[in-house]
């Protein structure tokens, strides 16, 4: 973008940040904005560098998270620290903050508190939660990995999912988030799926496992990240503190999820199985069914962490391990008693 701003001696430079701004003021033991090779802007040439409005600008100073302009002659002259303040204010603006709480940012960082620490914590949580890469793909690539023409309330569907984002400018093609949940999609597909029904599958997975992650969340919050949270804005050594934690704990939920995936998926894939072999016994075991009466607080508990539908077969499997895991307590305890009698003389 063209430089337009107003020099002293007609030179040009790029914005400084505002540590460069402080320090080199301090040293000069002059404030920044009387300095000759300061950068003077108009309020318009600002507006332009910084992808802000005019109305925005002054927006900004009347709530106090823009200093005002220094004054010469008729003229309000706007300096490289404003520039810089305004992309500090968008960038916390995209990471969610609200005007309040970048208010009191801005003041932390105006005490010497600063924001490489919390703009630090942000990235880690914004960032990316996986290894995987977003990949492109157009109308005819996806039409083929489906094996058919294109179905248009399909892909209408993968967009409002997320598994598909359109790309602006670019009708027939596509940017693929999760190249590998697609493949699942496509191999789903293949098996004789519909894709009505893996749609449909995704949508009910999608809230349970937003479920698992909020689970997570308010866990991780309460045993590990409460004492950097509280009224007052957390110091730059706590929010380096935190981002560490952050990047530490953060493939956690995945292990533990794959883990108990894996553990689950063993346990009702043999039952299916053996049920789809015709097991006679198993058939007729799982056909007989009785009622038990459990406490309100029990019941309540599973229907929090599994949802109301599944809390019979969520009872029913954790009585099963129960079982299993005592039969096999015995089998270790007869083993051992029968050794103990032979060793006797």
């Amino acid at each position: 973008m063209e430089d337009r701003a107003v020099r002293s001696q007609g030179t040009r430079r790029a914005p400084r940040s505002a540590e460069q701004t402080t320090e080199q003021s301090t040293e000069s033991g002059a404030p920044a904005a009387y300095r000759i090779e300061e950068a003077a802007y108009r309020i318009e040439d600002l507006a332009q560098l910084s992808g802000a409005t005019v109305r925005t600008i002054r927006a900004y100073q009347d709530r106090g998270l823009l200093p005002r302009p220094e004054r010469r002659g008729r003229a309000n002259v706007y300096g490289d620290a404003h520039l810089v303040r305004l992309h500090q204010i968008a960038e916390l603006l995209d990471r969610g903050y609200t005007l309040a709480s970048i208010k009191e940012l801005l003041e932390a960082w105006d005490t010497g508190r600063g924001l490489g620490g919390v703009l630090g914590l942000a990235a880690e949580v914004d960032g990316p939660w996986t290894d995987e890469r977003a990949a492109r793909m157009s109308r005819a690539e996806l039409a083929e990995r489906f094996g058919g023409g294109p179905d248009e309330t399909a892909v209408a569907e993968a967009v409002e999912l997320g598994v598909l984002e359109r790309v602006p400018g670019e009708e027939d093609v596509f940017l693929v988030p999760s190249p590998q949940e697609l493949a699942v999609a496509a191999e789903l597909h293949a098996a004789g799926v519909p894709l009505s029904a893996i749609s449909g599958h995704l949508r009910e997975l999608r809230g349970e496992i937003e479920h698992i992650a909020s689970r997570f969340l308010e866990f991780t919050t309460e045993h590990v990240f409460a004492r950097y949270l509280g009224e007052h804005t957390p110091s730059e050594a706590d929010t380096s503190e935190a981002a560490t934690l952050v990047r530490r704990l953060r493939p956690l939920a995945q292990q533990t999820v794959d883990a108990e995936l894996a553990r689950a998926m063993r346990l009702f894939a043999t039952r299916h199985l053996r049920r789809g072999l015709g097991a006679e016994g198993v058939r007729r075991e799982a056909e007989q069914t009785c009622s038990v009466e459990l406490p309100a607080e029990t019941i309540g508990a599973v229907e929090r962490l599994v949802g109301g539908e599944r809390v019979a077969a969520f009872v029913a499997a954790a009585a099963e391990r129960e079982v299993q895991a005592r039969a096999l307590d015995q089998f270790a305890a007869n083993h051992a008693n029968g050794r103990i009698v032979r060793e006797q003389p």
